[in-house]
């Protein structure tokens, strides 16, 4: 088996953050009691079978830091007398709105944004150096070297964010340094893919001005833009608006498994073109050619996609991405640890000593050093 040692790992996306809230909401005051002293805290720098990923099995596999991902649920309530079995039907040309996801409401994403931002503040405090929130490259590189968890501030969805664009300078100072205007559910910025397999992702308009005028600030502060869950018209407004790399951080390749969530080739060149990068996603319902749910599915079922990904954009430009602790993994990948049968699987496919470094982590390095300022 390869020694995951020499191929410390950068993960494109997790959503470890939303299980803690899911289990500890912070419904009562915590401030006074010491970070090191908190349930999810000791939850995560203990090996456990807890979702996906944890401090002890990270090393296991190799995982030296990660995107942290602010994922802002759907209330249940909203979600209940909101679902899409409940959609009427529509003109075929716009079939994507029975699958569209309730939009949620800015003071409810705000409440829970800071509490979810607050656990990684409180991750990083009880980790006794161990974790540190990563605002720039010499930092990331420095975590790197002595072998700190470095932790880079994510939001997927951008709705805790006003339209004169206020929070977003609150939230650069907080850490935030990659952001995906959309997940998949409208908001003021623009319009997500439906969580479908059969359908392409041009699923509806593009980015509002709001959105536009998001892209360019993201653009001007040094945070990274984010599209794995963007449609495809609002995809093309960033590519003509924005100047740095085009990147999806957990998508795959249409041509292979046919999910509103994957690459079109189209879309591919145009991340090659920019000197981009897509991070891959191992939820299984966007690697299988049949999309469907089935934890049974092969390394090389993904292993296609790395093959895909890399023949179109090239090994500079593929890298990690998971999707861990937000999605169904295939069962040799059920959790961080099993990232060496990963890199095992694609070293016997051919993948030399250095691609291998390249799509681990080497990838990731080069956007930050072009997007971050």
């Amino acid at each position: 088996m390869v020694d995951t040692s020499s191929y410390p790992t950068l993960i494109g996306h997790m959503d470890t953050l939303l299980r803690f809230y899911n289990i500890e909401p912070l419904q009562q005051p915590t401030v006074a009691m010491p970070a090191s002293e908190l349930p999810f805290v000791q939850d995560f720098f203990s090996r456990g079978q807890n979702g996906d990923i944890d401090y002890p099995r990270a090393l296991e596999g190799g995982m030296c830091g990660a995107f942290f991902a602010v994922y802002v649920p759907t209330p249940k309530a909203t979600a209940d007398c909101c679902s899409t079995s409940a959609t009427p039907d529509v003109p075929p040309e716009r079939w994507y709105e029975r699958y569209i996801r309730p939009a949620i409401g800015y003071e409810y994403a705000q409440q829970a944004t800071w509490q979810i931002i607050s656990s990684l503040y409180r991750l990083e405090a009880g980790s006794q150096g161990r974790l540190k929130i990563v605002r720039n490259t010499a930092e990331l590189e420095t975590c790197l070297q002595q072998g700190i968890m470095a932790a880079i501030l994510h939001i997927e969805g951008a709705e805790m964010i006003d339209p004169q664009l206020a929070t977003l300078d609150v939230l650069y100072q907080a850490g935030l340094r990659s952001l995906g205007p959309v997940w998949s559910r409208p908001n003021i910025f623009g319009y997500g893919v439906p969580l479908v397999v059969g359908h392409s992702p041009d699923t509806g308009p593009g980015l509002t001005d709001a959105g536009k005028a998001l892209v360019r600030a993201c653009n001007q502060l040094g945070v990274m833009l984010d599209l794995s869950h963007l449609n495809e018209k609002g995809f093309w407004d960033v590519a003509r608006l924005s100047h740095t790399p085009l990147v999806a951080t957990h998508s795959n390749a249409y041509a292979i498994c046919p999910s509103a969530r994957n690459l079109t080739d189209k879309q591919l060149d145009a991340i090659k073109a920019s000197d981009g990068l897509v991070g891959i996603n191992f939820n299984v319902y966007d690697v299988r050619s049949d999309g469907k749910g089935n934890i049974d599915t092969p390394l090389e079922d993904l292993i296609r996609h790395v093959d895909y990904l890399v023949e179109h954009l090239g090994i500079e430009r593929v890298a990690i991405g998971t999707d861990y602790d937000g999605a169904t993994m295939p069962r040799d990948l059920h959790d961080i640890t099993g990232l060496p049968r990963l890199y095992a699987a694609l070293a016997a496919h051919g993948y030399d000593e250095r691609s291998l470094r390249l799509i681990a982590s080497e990838n990731w390095l080069r956007i930050f050093r072009h997007t971050w300022h």
